[in-house]
């Protein structure tokens, strides 16, 4: 039986500080997007703050899962078109990477002309081009719902 997850906290002060740090990662490597696509509903707030402090635009892509553990499914296509520019997608957290994947094949099919994937916490194996944070802890955000009472 596998052990339950620790669960980590974040504040939106550390949240913030996550945001800069990713968008500071993005700026040393010198990739230059034209647009930021959060990935709804966690990846907006990161991905706008960072398309913020790297003076670009915003869109943002919804994904929704019925339940936890089954594949996201879309809901939305991009707000702004990716068509023949470079994107940095975002999202909060990526543990499976399912989110992710479909995001990249939306951004495809959508015809963006180069794709970069990234997330302020990493809570599993998937890798992505930049992350702010590694914990595999399960991650509660700002904005999540609290149970404990």
């Amino acid at each position: 039986m596998a052990q339950p997850r620790s669960v980590l906290e974040v504040d939106w002060l550390f949240f913030g500080e996550l945001c800069k740090g990713l968008a500071a990662k993005v700026k040393m490597a010198e990739y230059e997007p034209d647009l930021v696509v959060g990935i709804a509903r966690a990846g907006v707030v990161p991905g706008a703050v960072v398309a913020s402090i790297l003076g670009v635009e915003f869109a943002s892509i919804t994904l929704k899962r019925s339940r936890e553990g089954e594949e996201p499914s879309l809901i939305s296509r991009p707000t702004q078109s990716p068509n023949d520019r470079r994107v940095l997608l975002v999202d909060g957290t990526c543990e499976s990477g399912s989110t992710m994947r479909l995001a990249l094949s939306v951004m495809r099919e959508e015809e963006a002309a180069e794709v970069k994937t990234a997330v302020a916490i990493r809570t599993g194996p998937y890798q992505v081009d930049f992350e702010a944070f590694y914990n595999p802890s399960r991650v509660v955000l700002p904005w999540d719902p609290r149970t404990d009472g």
